[in-house]
């Protein structure tokens, strides 16, 4: 099994990437949408927010799991992987490096949530990369809007927050809420280029699972649903995000 943990429903952006190359796994998704977000908390309070979702998938005999939150990514990883040596961890991080390979001379705006902008690894790739064209935007309350499906408060929440950077030609999404409102963004930006973590986060798994001989193949496709709010109406929204029939 592979566990998966997101602060809600935004994970299921990378989720949809790992089935496209894992088509017959056995997931379990864990949306922590009590708690959400994690991005304006203390990184103690995120990690043992974290840390308690590791222990359920611990005792379900997860061996793998895909931290699918970057704020939780960028704050929690390196402890858990000292502290869970059993365990494989794989991390997502902000695509900003993704910038420097494809689109390096563009102008860029990075989108993501406070804690992940202040966090150490960040910032360390942000001052590797920079190409001192690049926009910080922190979006306060921009998750909470996307895990409660707040369609028009997004609209307005965009405009507001965006009509400043219709220059851009680069938009990293630093925070897997985000990529399940790009036409939204685009509406807003126009035609840029969107860069986010997911499709990295799918092949760094794969690799790793086959380098350390872990059995990730399953008869069918089988994926578990939790949610620590106990909201009936996440799961239909999951599966619609995931475009699951």
């Amino acid at each position: 099994m592979i566990g998966l943990l997101d602060s809600g429903l935004g994970g299921v952006s990378v989720l949809r990437e790992i089935i496209k190359v894992i088509p017959k796994g056995h997931f379990i998704y864990y949306s922590d949408s009590l708690n959400n977000p994690y991005g304006n908390k203390s990184e103690e309070e995120v990690y043992l927010l974290v840390k308690d979702i590791v222990n359920y998938f611990r005792e379900r005999g997860v061996k793998a799991i895909v931290i699918a939150c970057n704020t939780a990514s960028a704050i929690c990883v390196k402890r858990l992987r000292e502290e869970y040596k059993d365990i494989l961890f794989i991390a997502i991080e902000p695509a900003y490096k993704m910038v420097h390979d494809y689109n390096p001379l563009g102008k860029t705006l990075v989108m993501a949530t406070v804690g992940t902008l202040k966090s150490e690894k960040f910032l360390a790739l942000y001052h590797k990369y920079d190409n001192q064209k690049t926009i910080l935007l922190p979006c306060e309350s921009l998750a909470e809007l996307i895990e409660e499906d707040k369609g028009e408060e997004i609209d307005r929440y965009l405009e507001e927050q965006l009509k400043n950077y219709k220059d851009v030609d680069n938009v990293v999404l630093g925070c897997t809420h985000y990529p399940l409102i790009k036409d939204k963004i685009k509406k807003v930006l126009g035609d840029v280029k969107f860069f986010d973590g997911a499709i990295g986060v799918s092949k760094e798994l794969v690799r790793q699972l086959e380098l350390r001989g872990l059995d990730y193949k399953n008869e069918k496709l089988q994926i578990e649903f939790i949610d620590s709010s106990g909201d009936n109406n996440k799961y239909a929204r999951f599966k619609k995000y995931l475009e699951l029939n």
